[in-house]
């Protein structure tokens, strides 16, 4: 919240939109404070429901023209909004990308006395295929390093589904496929606070199944023949390295062995054509996916306790 107001912007050209999800902490009595003094900050009350719900919540009662998703737990780096901003109400472009960085805890705290050197503040402009093709990351897919139109997200109906996590990469795929003019910059916009990923560092077989229901979303998009040849195969890259985690996790962090083919068994319902041709490896796992998932689960399970564990 701090970190918002110290982007050398006047708050009268800017809103910022807090959506309670339902919190039983202290969370909206300790910024109270911040609140109080200043003019621009809305407090949207609702049952919890989820992060992508809030989030869903606050764009429809967001009146600026451009939009930013921001973590509870992460920050702007001081003044790095601005130049972003104005460029985009500059350009009237729907997206615009940044970089950021990656500290933790005791890293953030000595930032107080070294702040980090800013890059400079260069643009490309590219389509949303060519975002999509040179700038989509699979790895680190997160909505708050993009400043987004907000009229480019409703008009495309672009919403998360607050039925799951993990929808950084079904919705940032979706906007990038879905966007005309983009911007990329190497600026640094936010910090990413490290070791506090605690919706993506714990697993229990209900919140695989929700990262395999994001897979399918993904999947999904590459049954639409509209897109070139390089987005189709770029598209199964991505959903393959999710494929890929999801996979390590069942065969990793899930104890039980029922849980682990249950798990299996509902991948395969959600996804059931699922293949990756590229390259000996892929052909081997889509192979033992599609036609043998449980000693292809069982064999991931003991390679990791014999030659990982």
């Amino acid at each position: 919240m701090e970190s918002i107001f110290r982007q050398g912007l006047d708050e009268d050209i800017f809103e910022v939109i807090i959506v309670n999800d339902g919190t039983k902490d202290r969370s909206v009595d300790v910024i109270q404070d911040i609140i109080s003094q200043h003019n621009n900050c809305m407090v949207l009350e609702q049952e919890n429901q989820g992060s992508w719900a809030a989030r869903n919540t606050g764009l429809n009662r967001a009146s600026g023209e451009y939009v930013l998703y921001l973590d509870p737990d992460d920050f702007l780096i001081d003044g790095s909004l601005k130049p972003m901003l104005e460029k985009a109400q500059e350009t009237k472009i729907d997206i615009i990308l940044a970089d950021y960085l990656t500290k933790s805890d005791e890293e953030i705290e000595r930032m107080k006395i070294e702040p980090p050197v800013q890059r400079p503040f260069i643009v490309k402009e590219k389509t949303g295929e060519q975002l999509f093709l040179d700038d989509m990351d699979p790895y680190h897919c997160y909505v708050w390093r993009c400043l987004f139109r907000r009229e480019f997200l409703m008009a495309n109906h672009l919403y998360f589904n607050p039925e799951y996590y993990f929808q950084d990469v079904p919705f940032l795929h979706k906007c990038y496929l879905m966007a005309n003019r983009c911007l990329r910059t190497p600026w640094l916009l936010t910090v990413y606070r490290k070791g506090h990923e605690s919706a993506t560092k714990s697993y229990n077989p209900r919140k695989v199944r929700i990262f395999v229901i994001a897979i399918a979303k993904t999947w999904e998009l590459t049954h639409n023949d509209s897109f070139s040849s390089k987005v189709q195969n770029k598209l199964r890259e991505d959903v393959y390295v999710s494929f890929s985690v999801v996979t390590w996790i069942i065969s990793h962090r899930i104890e039980k062995d029922s849980d682990r083919i249950e798990l299996i068994d509902y991948m395969k319902q959600q996804v059931p054509d699922l293949w990756f041709p590229n390259g000996l490896k892929q052909k081997y796992n889509s192979w033992m996916y599609r036609y043998f998932p449980h000693l292809f689960i069982r064999l991931r399970y003991l390679y990791a306790v014999i030659f990982e564990k």
